[in-house]
């Protein structure tokens, strides 16, 4: 992105962009230790699925070098095993973490220097790679998008949610850098906002058209036929194409079912988890009450009101009309192509969140 990064490595820490303060302040704040690393995956200084494994990726490599003993591996694994704890439906945390703890596997023996430096590098290729994936996918999805339509997205899978670019929003942007003349509706995105705080942003930023709505006009403007199609990223994806995403999807996959809108999910392939047979199976963050009884620090509900705040919901797969992933472009039969598109790299393996990978 040309005016603003999401997270980068400079000179031995790592910088993010607050997404808590967009869009009226932009701050980067500077992490020289890990654990204010894993602090912020956590308080959603920086979120989306891929830019959260590339700030576990970068965390690790930064706790690597306060390690006292880093030749041991009960240390680096006590270290993966804080950032595994920080949030648990996102998979692409976990696929770094597992990626991050094969090349300490590699060079445990080589030396404290030569970890450091080999962990640095792979956090900077996760980092990097992220991008050069968004873009591949953005080229296959746009193939998706016909000529002058208004897509809508849910939440904010753009460049803000990633290394650079963007999932969902990559493909929204690659249309519109093949001159493809779209539009784009933005649900506000309830109750953390990140349609309207964040998507609406990024959409200013490019010069793109849009139009923010709230989450309960999206029924309307499908009735009406304003809605062309729908693009949304994900937090995980199950082997049966069950998708994970922002709370509201689901609803939003429902309502384009029932009007029929096509329902596209945009899906690096580091966010499809094989070793997870369907949507049931994914865990679902219960975040802070106070997120929905408060909107910018203002109490909007009664003192003492029971609040139910799931951070996700599950897609089922019936529901997607593709999954676009930086492979190509899937569709149903998913438990079938989507094996194909990843490979049997995956790995059955404990991760952080008790499941079987």
């Amino acid at each position: 992105m040309g005016d603003f990064f999401t997270i980068e490595w400079q000179d031995g820490a790592v910088v993010m962009l607050d997404q808590r303060l967009l869009p009226t302040r932009e701050i980067y704040r500077t992490y020289r230790d890990y654990r204010g690393v894993a602090r912020a995956i956590k308080d959603m200084v920086i979120r989306g699925a891929p830019a959260i494994g590339v700030a576990a990726a970068m965390g690790i490599a930064l706790g690597a070098r306060q390690l006292k003993k880093i030749e041991q591996s009960e240390e680096f694994e006590r270290l993966c095993q804080e950032f595994a704890a920080t949030r648990p439906t996102a998979v692409n945390l976990f696929w770094a973490i597992d990626r991050m703890r094969a090349v300490y596997d590699r060079v445990r023996k080589q030396g404290r220097d030569v970890i450091c430096a080999r962990l640095e590098r792979e956090a900077i290729k996760v980092h990097d790679e992220d991008i050069a994936i968004n873009r591949r996918m953005g080229r296959f999805g746009a193939t998706l998008i016909p000529k002058g339509a208004t897509v809508m997205t849910h939440c904010n899978a753009g460049a803000l949610a990633t290394a650079g670019y963007g999932t969902a929003l990559g493909v929204i942007r690659a249309a519109w850098e093949q001159g493809k003349n779209i539009s784009v509706f933005v649900p506000e995105t309830r109750p953390f906002l990140q349609g309207a705080r964040l998507t609406a942003w990024e959409l200013q930023k490019e010069g793109i058209p849009a139009t923010l709505i709230t989450d309960n006009m999206v029924g309307h403007f499908m009735q009406k036929g304003k809605i062309d199609c729908v693009v949304v990223g994900t937090d995980r994806t199950a082997a049966n194409g069950d998708v994970a995403n922002k709370i509201g999807t689901y609803t939003n996959a429902v309502l384009a079912a029932r009007h029929e809108v096509p329902f596209y999910v945009a899906a690096p392939t580091s966010s499809i988890d094989l070793a997870c047979p369907g949507g049931e199976q994914i865990p679902i963050e219960e975040r802070s009450a106070r997120e929905v009884t408060h909107v910018f620090g203002r109490q909007v509900a009664p003192t003492g009101m029971r609040v139910a705040n799931p951070a996700f919901d599950v897609t089922p797969h019936d529901l997607v009309s593709a999954i676009i992933t930086e492979k190509g472009i899937a569709r149903d039969p998913y438990l079938k192509v989507l094996s194909q598109l990843v490979g049997n790299g995956q790995k059955k393996k404990k991760r952080g969140n008790g499941e079987e990978k």
